[in-house]
């Protein structure tokens, strides 16, 4: 079974060329986050078409988190137990985001998952992103307290760049979010209680995220903020791991 996690930033804009990664790719299942648009928007039918079902949730023009797979799609979850909510208006209540997803396709209990940005230190949005990733993780030890043998995947963008090498020059995120210590700090609990990095060992040196200004892409000047962290019982039977950065490349 091959596994696949993106970011697309739109699916509908970018729905031709995400379904074409998929047929030239082989991949069975894909979690796909920042999708952009409302359930009564997403564009089913391209994946149907070429064989995939879909598990999707999204909200208004924010965030969104998808499954689509075509090796089944049982036992969709949306969110998960505690998951914190967010408002940015004052006087307006918090309210869940389309942040996390999760379906059980091939036997894997796979998590497409877009945690939140965190904007700037000392912003109120960088405490709602540790509170969520602090529920994400004792959801996740809770599962594997329940089943030591579970196969589960925690896939998407983690908007955390874990260690030093995982950016292009740390100088230039000295004083910003993705790296700080507590961001760091909530990404490697999430790996105490028992999930791995798998795709870090396969692609020494690589980095998953491009900004678009100043050329970024072209210059290799990127990040590492995209993982899959995986279960015990399904780490061990990983036996390979890549980063397409092709599909970066090209108009748009």
């Amino acid at each position: 079974m091959r596994l696949a996690t993106w970011n697309v930033n739109s699916v509908r804009t970018r729905v031709d060329r995400v379904t074409a990664f998929l047929e030239r790719s082989g991949v069975d299942v894909l979690a796909i986050q920042e999708t952009k648009c409302r359930d009564d928007q997403f564009p089913h039918m391209p994946f149907e078409a070429i064989g995939y079902e879909v598990a999707h949730v999204g909200l208004n023009q924010w965030n969104g988190v998808a499954v689509v797979s075509r090796v089944g799609i049982d036992d969709v979850q949306v969110g998960f137990e505690g998951m914190p909510s967010w408002s940015s208006k004052e006087g307006v209540d918090p309210a869940p985001e389309a942040r996390a997803i999760a379906a059980t396709c091939g036997g894997v209990r796979t998590w497409s998952l877009y945690v939140p940005n965190g904007r700037q230190l000392g912003d109120p949005h960088l405490a709602y992103k540790l509170e969520w990733l602090e529920a994400l993780r004792e959801n996740a030890a809770g599962w594997l307290a329940a089943d030591p043998r579970a196969q589960i995947a925690l896939t998407g963008d983690w908007n955390i760049a874990p260690q030093d090498d995982d950016v292009w020059d740390m100088a230039v995120f000295a004083h910003s979010t993705h790296v700080s210590p507590p961001e760091r700090a909530a990404f490697a609990a999430v790996v105490e209680a028992g999930y791995a990095d798998v795709v870090r060992p396969h692609t020494p040196g690589e980095y998953t995220y491009w900004d678009y200004t100043q050329l970024r892409f072209p210059r290799r000047e990127g990040m590492r903020i995209d993982f899959a962290l995986c279960s015990p019982a399904l780490a061990e039977r990983v036996t390979g791991a890549g980063i397409d950065r092709q599909e970066r490349k090209g108009k748009g």
